[in-house]
């Protein structure tokens, strides 16, 4: 494993906007290209050699620990004696999934600051990622890694550049002169995820369950000039709606994903 750093991932939330899967399922468990956008997410990381997870687990985290452990059974060949004792036997484990991934349960209605602050007992390293359960991008985590340790500062936060959701016409007096289909947002930031924290910032969470990382415990960094930026100008892709599944899921499809960044 790559230095041994824990990547905390959100999967604790409802998913309200995409209720058409999150009735049954948590967001995380959603599929995009036949695979849940937690092993997007995952498969991402592993690949620059982050292979160690904590999954900060709420709604419907049992489905998510049973994902895991039958992961080696729903990705390889299996025989199974119909009649006798025994576990299945598994034909082909999977080569390049060489995950540790630990399960915390960190409550039904908590929000984001209190699970990773549930979670500290997990993270024994000076350094850890962070991120959402629903978002992929082509983020190098080893470049984002380095940022942070160069600054020294407690907190690094991945900045992009959303596109509009709407097509933008140059125009010179009533003549339309060139339309652009979704630019970038000029001059725009967002959170994107993609955090990297030194240990130290976990003193600014709660075991609340009202402890939203987004709020104080980030705006108490910045005011600090502890939280620096790191922008990314290349492809990020949040799932909120099936809008977003079904443009990821093409994206997949059509082999041309831009944040799969392993073989």
């Amino acid at each position: 494993m790559k230095d041994n750093i824990p990547v905390v991932i959100l999967c604790g939330g409802k998913g309200m906007r995409l209720f058409e899967e999150t009735e049954y399922k948590p967001k995380p468990l959603v599929e995009v290209g036949g695979k849940p956008i937690l092993w997007h997410i995952m498969k991402n990381y592993s690949s620059f050699g982050y292979r160690d997870f904590v999954l900060c687990l709420g709604y419907r985290g049992g489905m998510i620990k049973d994902y895991f452990a039958h992961f080696d059974i729903l990705n390889s060949d299996v025989t199974i004696t119909v009649g006798a004792a025994g576990a299945p036997e598994v034909r082909e484990v999977p080569s390049c999934e060489k995950w540790r991934v630990t399960l915390a349960d960190t409550g039904q209605e908590a929000m984001t600051g209190a699970r990773v602050k549930r979670v500290e007992r997990y993270i024994d390293t000076d350094v850890f990622m962070l991120t959402y359960g629903d978002g992929v991008a082509d983020v190098d985590v080893r470049e984002l890694l380095e940022f942070h340790r160069e600054h020294g500062k407690l907190g690094t936060i991945t900045g992009v550049a959303p596109l509009s959701r709407f097509g933008e016409l140059c125009v010179e007096g009533n003549r339309v002169v060139s339309f652009c289909e979704k630019p970038h947002a000029a001059d725009t930031w967002i959170n994107g995820g993609f955090f990297v924290f030194s240990r130290g910032f976990l003193d600014y969470l709660t075991d609340e369950d009202s402890c939203i990382l987004e709020t104080a415990p980030l705006e108490n960094l910045a005011q600090d000039g502890q939280l620096m930026v790191y922008k990314h100008q290349g492809f990020w892709h949040c799932m909120d709606t099936m809008r977003d599944v079904n443009s990821l899921s093409a994206l997949w499809r059509g082999g041309k994903a831009p944040w799969r960044t392993w073989p």
